[in-house]
């Protein structure tokens, strides 16, 4: 048996979000069917549908908005059945273009939040771990060879997570990640499998990680929606100071989440040049195109 890490990435446009951030949540794959039909009930039973149906996805920056936590103070917590009879009401409005009533934004607000509570306690209770590796959005990539076909040092520092995980673990994991845009995607491959077939440390980790990945929608694949949401709480939630990550929080996102997220992230040991030390899931690499010593 294997684990599959769901990859996705926040920030990317370099724009609103503090940091960019590629990360995601490793499930085993005994565990998967299971999340995946967890998910299908929690969503019915925050929403009573599935957004889906109403062309609405299940992203961290939909679901995390700061409209959806002001929609969901305006009122009292509604009892399950009035909060799902709201929401369907909410999202057929939406289709139809017309304006929902008070009752319907709160119960809708009320729902996303519920909906993304429940999808880190359905991570929790699947054993999943959460990698991350965040970079601050001025980096710009410098116009050298080795920039354009050689794998960035945050997706290196991702992997090396993972890769100790799944050494621990005794396990082979393959890597799931979100389509974006065939010709990105086919670089971010090259430079992948030039990082797993050149590099000593490349071939030496995919005695653990399968080097070519799977690509999938992300509006057809529940894990991945599950790993946009974790990295979209990371990017705006969850802060390394002593290693410089200190760009401001939302501390409704901030508060609310950074214990999941503390306690799903990966904790191990890690190794370089011959030191051991402790190793996360979530890193932060604010030097993206610089060497650093061992355990640093």
């Amino acid at each position: 048996m294997s684990y599959l890490l769901f990859l996705d990435e926040s920030g990317h446009d370099h724009r609103s979000m503090p940091y960019e951030v590629r990360g995601g949540v490793a499930l085993h794959a005994s565990e998967l069917w299971r999340f995946v039909q967890d998910m299908q009930r929690l969503e019915f039973a925050a929403f009573g549908t599935e957004p889906h149906n109403f062309r609405t996805e299940l992203k961290g920056c939909k679901l995390l908005d700061k409209d959806r936590f002001k929609w969901a103070g305006q009122g009292p917590q509604m009892p399950d059945e009035e909060r799902r009879k709201h929401c369907r009401g909410f999202l057929t409005k939406g289709l139809e273009r017309k304006s929902p009533m008070r009752a319907e934004f709160t119960a809708y607000g009320q729902a996303c939040l519920e909906m993304v509570t429940g999808t880190l306690q359905l991570l929790r209770q699947h054993k999943a771990r959460l990698f991350a590796a965040a970079i601050p959005r001025s980096v710009r990539k410098p116009d050298t060879f080795e920039a354009e076909e050689y794998l960035r040092k945050d997706h290196v520092f991702l992997l090396e997570r993972y890769f100790y995980f799944l050494e621990k673990e005794s396990q082979h994991g393959l890597l799931v990640m979100d389509e974006v845009e065939k010709a990105e995607d086919r670089r971010f491959v090259r430079r992948l499998e030039a990082y797993f077939r050149r590099t000593e440390t490349g071939r030496y980790r995919s005695g653990w990680i399968v080097p070519t990945p799977f690509f999938v929608s992300s509006d057809m694949a529940y894990p991945v929606q599950a790993a946009d949401l974790a990295i979209y709480c990371v990017n705006w939630g969850f802060r390394l100071p002593n290693r410089g990550m200190d760009a401001p929080v939302r501390p409704e996102i901030a508060v609310k989440y950074r214990p999941w997220l503390a306690q799903l992230q990966f904790r191990g040991e890690g190794y370089r040049d011959g030191a051991v030390y402790d190793s996360y899931g979530i890193a932060f690499v604010p030097d993206l195109y610089e060497t650093r010593g061992a355990g640093e």
